[in-house]
């Protein structure tokens, strides 16, 4: 799925459009997965004593009710805020967007980039993913975490910085 044209200026192209890797979700799915098994644990050994039907029903109920509660906590919310982190290179600048209820973000014009530098550990380098570090003339530097094939990503935002300056510095 492409970025929203929207948001793009007039002429201007998307390179490159990126989600946080996707090993930001591993820690929500193993939650599902263990919230799900004591869920059921519990209303299996619930369903197996001797109580009336009405009472049985409502304890089900608090059972799934306490489930839906913690998984849409720990789970749901953390993919939908994966969903919605947004990490664009364009021909013109770079964008950040973040946020499901409350969204931030912001464009630096690759003109005013200064340097791109990246980092990875090696587990990241096992997940092909890392830290890309912009440095523009007027702020501190920003760092983007868990951007998949962050060598690659370095790599085109260095091409389109000194594409964009007309640069003799520019790799052929």
């Amino acid at each position: 799925m492409g970025y929203p044209e929207n948001v793009l200026a007039k002429d201007e192209h998307v390179v490159l459009h990126r989600h946080p890797h996707w090993g930001r979700l591993t820690i929500p799915a193993l939650v599902l997965i263990v919230l799900t098994a004591i869920a059921a644990f519990v209303a299996g050994y619930v369903n197996t004593l001797n109580w009336e039907s009405n009472a049985k029903n409502i304890v089900f109920l608090v059972i799934g009710a306490i489930w839906l509660l913690l998984v849409g906590w720990l789970t749901v919310w953390p993919f939908l805020n994966w969903l919605t982190t947004h990490f664009v290179i364009t021909d013109r600048r770079v964008m950040f967007r973040h946020g499901l209820v409350t969204r931030s973000g912001i464009d630096i014009p690759l003109a005013r980039i200064n340097s791109v530098e990246f980092r990875h550990g090696l587990v990241d380098r096992m997940l092909r993913t890392g830290t890309l570090i912009i440095e523009s003339a007027a702020q501190d530097p920003l760092e983007f975490q868990d951007i998949p094939r962050v060598e690659r990503v370095h790599s085109l935002l260095y091409h389109e910085v000194f594409d964009t300056l007309g640069s003799e510095e520019a790799p052929s």
